[in-house]
């Protein structure tokens, strides 16, 4: 019994001191205090983030634009309509964005929370060219229908981005003026959320659960009100271009927002997994070949949107870490350590 006792409490002491944020993140820093702040990606040199955020005077997403750390928080979409998913391109002094400003000025409604975690994708979204201070150079998509979510390759100035041109939520490649627009993927249902690897040879996605019939039933009911649920998604990877496919997670559960280590080996991500019918998700990584699954954090709420810094030194993401109210959401960095 004393044993025992003496193993319980090594155990506990070890858990005890076991932080949130588990082994991989240091140094933790909120950028952000306050409103729902998401989806903060790096500028090519490191010295930048451009983010989408919910705050006053805005009653829905804006695109802003801060230093790494944390200070210059300014507005840099037209702060008309809704924005989502900017990315920098690869000259340092561009962006690119989806808004639905042209198509409406005003907020478009959001998703009924008492429908679950559901996110919209608005018809009146399209993707922008602007410059890092604000002004729109082009617009570079027109379909009818959802586009959006568009992420580059640094090296390449490739874009990938989703869109409902074909009639459903499907990857499309394009050049950073517009121009070459090629549809990547051609399966039935949601794939999104794309990013290439930092060498740009490969890419990984998001895609609702395929073989589930229930699950693409939803889905198709879903996208009639223009919105989809990410409950029953899973990561997919493949070259480039979209060949080679292949499947990486297979949760039945919600895996989002995945990002590539900088030696372009493992993948991180969000996920559920641990518990597939609640809303709190943290951080995990899997090697691209689909083994060597880890949790990175347990904060125990909410933890999604990573993304590495291009010298490979600290990781951004976005979380409820701290919140002070049910939708607060910030962006935070932490060194990142093997």
């Amino acid at each position: 019994m004393k044993t025992l006792t003496i193993l319980f409490s090594l155990t506990c002491a070890v858990l005890a001191q076991t932080p949130p944020e588990g082994k991989h993140l240091a140094n933790l820093k909120k950028l952000t205090d306050g409103g729902q702040n998401a989806e903060a990606y790096w500028s090519p040199d490191g010295k930048r983030l451009v983010f989408q955020t919910t705050r006053p005077p805005y009653e829905c997403d804006q695109i802003f634009v801060m230093n790494a750390d944390g200070t210059d928080q300014h507005l840099v979409s037209t702060g008309k309509g809704r924005t989502t998913c900017a990315y920098f391109l690869k000259d340092n002094r561009h962006i690119v964005y989806g808004s639905t400003h042209e198509d409406n000025p005003a907020c478009p409604t959001p998703p009924d929370r008492s429908k679950g975690y559901l996110w919209g994708v608005f018809s009146g979204y399209d993707i922008y060219l602007a410059t890092d201070d604000g002004k729109v150079e082009k617009k570079l998509t027109s379909t009818t229908g959802y586009d959006a979510e568009a992420t580059i390759n640094f090296k390449t100035n490739r874009v990938v981005y989703t869109s409902l041109a074909s009639g459903d939520l499907e990857l499309w490649q394009m050049k950073s003026d517009g121009s070459g627009k090629t549809q990547i993927t051609r399966r039935e249902g949601y794939d999104g959320g794309a990013v290439f690897s930092h060498d740009g040879k490969q890419m990984v996605w998001r895609a609702t659960a395929p073989g589930n019939k229930a699950v693409m039933a939803r889905y198709k009911e879903l996208l009639k009100e223009n919105l989809t649920e990410p409950m029953r998604m899973e990561l997919f990877i493949s070259d480039a271009v979209g060949r080679n496919v292949r499947q990486l997670t297979d949760f039945g559960c919600a895996a989002f927002a995945p990002t590539f280590t900088p030696d372009n080996k493992r993948i991180i991500f969000s996920s559920n997994k641990h518990n597939c019918d609640g809303r709190k998700f943290e951080l995990y990584s899997i090697n691209t070949d689909g083994t060597g699954l880890e949790q990175i954090t347990n904060f125990g709420g909410f933890a999604s949107f990573p993304e590495f810094s291009p010298d490979g030194r600290k990781l951004v993401f976005c979380s409820d870490h701290q919140a002070k109210g049910r939708y607060e959401f910030n962006v935070w960095t932490a060194d990142w350590k093997e």
